[in-house]
């Protein structure tokens, strides 16, 4: 596929998509992002704003399987992964596939679940398969794991660990819609919901042609090095206990050859690093003690990073050598 073919399918998703995710354009732009650079979402917002929507439309846009686990305290990593039954008849072992052998899997209230059950997805969500009494299961491709959680409602949930924030490829909010989009909201929703009658506009080939052909969008060696030092300056700031890790680096480099795809550029700029940087990074930065009693969060670090970190100049389009 050529690169100049991935920006009116892009379009053409976050179109369909936006028939029912009203007004949120860039929460959308960044979800497909997300599809092309093969990575897994967290999203994390208030009930209501249409997480499970924004899930269910990108599968069924795109024509993949979806599936969605509700996680509860009492939920068992067999209950995510599937199990190995005894088939009395065959006198064999049969697998039942859990919910997470799908394409797109929505993680619902992921922080609910305990510990061990999240650990059951490390594996799926890095590796893209499961194993299951010594047997290995292949996940099918393209795969995409979409997780939510309450930001505000702390009772009764189990924070991720950061190995396991680590492997989301990005983190975002959606938000609450203005007046007028609420209101359209209301006159969409009258008789049936819009997700009923939303259609496919790009198979599954497609996608995995995209998600391959964005991979050879030029890099320059000034963007790489601008990408790294920004992922080093958040290691060394006094109000950050642990930086980004360099599956930063390579999500940040990935993130933002998307998203100069999806422009129509085969070549990335330094706008495009520091579009992407609050998303993809701030998910992936513990603050030290000091900073949380001075209500400093994550995205304050990236900010701070941005505007200390000098972009780089000189032509991007221009190849070495």
């Amino acid at each position: 596929m050529d690169i100049r073919d991935i920006k009116p399918l892009a379009e053409g998703l976050i179109e369909n998509i936006g028939k029912v995710i009203v007004g949120k354009t860039r929460p959308i732009k960044l979800a497909v992002i997300s599809l092309f650079c093969q990575g897994h979402l967290l999203i994390e917002d208030v009930p209501g704003v249409g997480k499970t929507m924004l899930a269910r439309s990108l599968a069924k846009t795109v024509g993949l399987s979806f599936s969605r686990i509700q996680f509860t305290p009492d939920m068992l990593p067999s209950d995510i992964t599937g199990v190995s039954i005894f088939n009395q008849e065959t006198r064999q072992f049969e697998f039942r596939a859990g919910p997470i052998l799908s394409q797109i899997v929505l993680a619902d209230e992921i922080n609910r679940a305990t510990p061990k059950t999240q650990a059951a997805l490390l594996e799926a969500m890095e590796e893209r398969q499961v194993t299951v009494d010594g047997v290995t299961h292949h996940i099918p491709s393209p795969f995409m794991v979409m997780a939510t959680q309450n930001p505000i409602e702390y009772e009764g949930t189990f924070p991720l660990p950061e190995a396991q924030l680590d492997r989301f490829f990005m983190r975002l909010q959606i938000g609450y819609p203005t007046l007028e989009d609420e209101i359209r909201i209301l006159d969409d929703q009258q008789f049936q919901h819009p997700i009923e009658t939303l259609e496919t506009v790009c198979s599954t080939e497609q996608l995995l042609e995209i998600q391959e052909t964005i991979k050879g969008v030029y890099l320059s060696q000034a963007v790489k090095r601008y990408i790294v030092t920004l992922i080093r300056y958040t290691r060394n700031q006094a109000e950050v206990y642990l930086g980004s890790s360099p599956r930063g680096s390579i999500a940040l480099a990935r993130a933002s050859q998307a998203k100069a795809a999806i422009e129509g550029r085969d070549y990335v700029l330094p706008d495009d690093v520091k579009d992407l940087a609050v998303e993809v990074l701030s998910h992936r930065i513990i603050l030290a003690p000091a900073a949380r009693l001075r209500d400093y969060n994550e995205r304050d670090v990236i900010l701070e990073t941005l505007n200390n970190v000098a972009v780089p100049g000189g032509d991007p389009m221009r190849r070495a050598g």
